[in-house]
Order: structure tokens, then sequence, then C-alpha cells
């Protein structure tokens, strides 16, 4: 717990520094879009720099505090990019979007992955064994070609899924009800099958050779030697031990998944988290990039906790001895 607190505050510190080290000002970028719509009064500047904390008359460290009280009390400010709307409220309209699809999605890549890939390690030279070298490949290509590739010809020459978006706005509105979530799961179709073909490759070659070099340990032979079950012997015995380092890799692609969608959600013009990232970098949106960069380091570090924790349930030799 106390490597976990120091890796949070050392990452809420560079969270605050780096933004104000990018070049550009999101009081100027703010201030050009206000002077389309007529002059601006010279205060102006000065209460937009307090309003984005980006006030160069305030000592740093100054900020700094400001920054930390802001934190603890959830106020992350005003964004640039959806001015005047909170950053709290941007995040919450957002980040559904992109749990509910990526998150989910994800989820079920690792269980079917895993699944498939014990089964090929237990039983090579079967039709899932087989199936390796094509999923190894389109793992090996940029999803967001992969995406660009189904995009033509399941929506364009087909005409079977929606080019973008993430619902349709004509014949449903946001809520829970039936026409919109079932707008919402149609739009969802092919950002799905997108991260799903293009991830579980991975997952699959990795369990399956995982499982190739467990089966020669001696626990697993003396396991076979006393009778047990094969099915025993492989979830308990073998998959068991063999899944750690997969666990492990899943807890660190789950703290990216903010980051991670970045670029398929520009390709499916989705409405998502990774929409906002990239636009409040554009913007240099210090508020939103923030509040986004912290949830992104919260849920890297807080996944990697649970799978600390988790590791001691499947590997008792982690355990400690009193």
């Amino acid at each position: 717990m106390g490597f976990y607190l120091v890796a949070l505050f050392a990452a809420v510190t560079f969270n605050f520094a780096i933004p104000r080290l990018l070049p550009g000002n999101p009081v100027d970028i703010l201030l050009g879009k206000l002077t389309v719509a007529g002059p601006v009064s010279p205060g102006t500047r000065q209460a937009l720099e307090v309003l984005f904390g980006s006030d160069t008359s305030t000592p740093i460290w100054q900020q700094y505090i400001e920054y930390l009280k802001s934190i603890a009390t959830g106020d992350f400010g005003v964004s640039v990019t959806y001015f005047p709307t909170p950053v709290v409220d941007v995040i919450t309209s957002a980040l559904p979007w992109t749990l509910v699809l990526v998150g989910l999605t994800s989820l079920i890549t690792f269980i079917v992955g895993v699944s498939l890939g014990t089964v090929a390690g237990w039983k090579r030279g079967t039709w899932v064994d087989s199936i390796i070298p094509a999923t190894t490949i389109l793992h090996a290509l940029p999803y967001f070609w992969f995406a660009l590739v189904l995009v033509y010809f399941l929506s364009i020459q087909l005409g079977w899924f929606p080019l973008s978006g993430g619902y349709n706005v004509r014949t449903s509105s946001p809520g829970f009800n039936g026409p919109f979530i079932l707008s919402a799961l149609y739009h969802a179709v092919l950002p799905a099958l997108t991260i799903v073909v293009s991830s579980i490759g991975g997952w699959i070659l990795g369990m399956r050779n995982m499982m190739v070099s467990t089966l020669s340990e001696d626990y697993v032979v003396t396991a076979e030697a006393k009778g047990l079950s094969p099915r025993r012997v492989m979830v308990m015995y073998a998959a068991r031990n063999a899944s750690l380092p997969s666990f492990t890799g899943f807890a660190i692609s789950l703290g990216f998944i903010v980051g991670g969608s970045v670029v398929m959600e520009q390709v499916f013009s989705y409405p998502g988290i990774g929409n906002a990232f990239l636009l409040s970098v554009q913007n240099n949106d210090y508020a939103l990039m923030q509040a986004l960069f912290l949830i992104i380091t919260i849920a890297v570090l807080f996944t990697n906790l649970i799978v600390d924790l988790f590791y001691s349930v499947l590997d008792p030799r982690t355990r400690a001895h009193r």
C-alpha cells in the first residue's frame, strides 16, 4: 500500500507539471473563440487565467496546492474545449460510453482468449491450436487499419452497420429505454468487433505458450500420476498457474482503456472519453487533460493492486508465511 501511495503521489505531481510544460496556452485558445463573437475586455484574460489555473502571477507552488485541493474536493475546473461545461460533467457524459464498449469488450476478449489458449496448450495439434497463426496475424495488424477495413466493407459496401456515432439521434434519446439501448448496441458492433478480432490473438498465444511450459512442471506430472481427472489437472493445476502473466497483462490493459480508445473512437466517431482526450490535447485544455490523466493513473494503480491481491488466491506461493 505504501508503494501504491508513493506512486500515486508521483503521478499526481507529474500530472500537474506536464500540461504546463506543453507549448501554447488554453486562455489564448478560448480568447480566440470569444473574439469571433465580438470584442473582449482587457480584464477577461486575467479572469480566464484565474479560472483555468494558469495565472502566471500566481507562484507555481501555490497553483500546486490549489490543484491538490481541487482533487480532494472533486472540483476539476471548467473545460476550455467544452466551455463553459465543468470537467466533471464532460467526463461523466463520455466515460460510460468507453467503459461499456472497451471495458466489457476487453473483459470478454480476455476470458475467451485465455480459455482458448488453455485448450490449445492442453490439446496441442487440435483445431484450436490451428487458429493461432490466423489470430496472431490479425493481432499484428494495426487495429485502426483493421477498423477502416471493416467500415469500408460492412458499412459502405454492404450497409449492414452505421458509419459513425454512438446511437441514432433521430430515433432515440439517451436514457434507460429500449430504443436507445438497441441503437447503442447496434452502433457498437463494429468498434467491439475491431477490439475483439485485433486483440484476442495475443491472449490465445500467450496463454497457450504458458500452458505448454507449465505442463512439464513436476506438480502437473504428479497430479496426473495420482489419477486426477484430466479436466481438474488442466484447470486447477496447469491453467491456474499459467494464467498468472495473463492476469498481469490484463490489469495493465484495463488501466489504459481510456488512452487506448483514442484512435478507435476517431475512426468510428464514437462519443467516448478518447475523443474528449484528443480534443483536450489539441486545445491545451489543462483541466480536462489533468482529470483524464488522473483517471488513467488511478485505474492502472487500482487494477494492479487488485491483481496483486488476487495473486495470493491463484498462487499459494505468494502468500506470506507466519
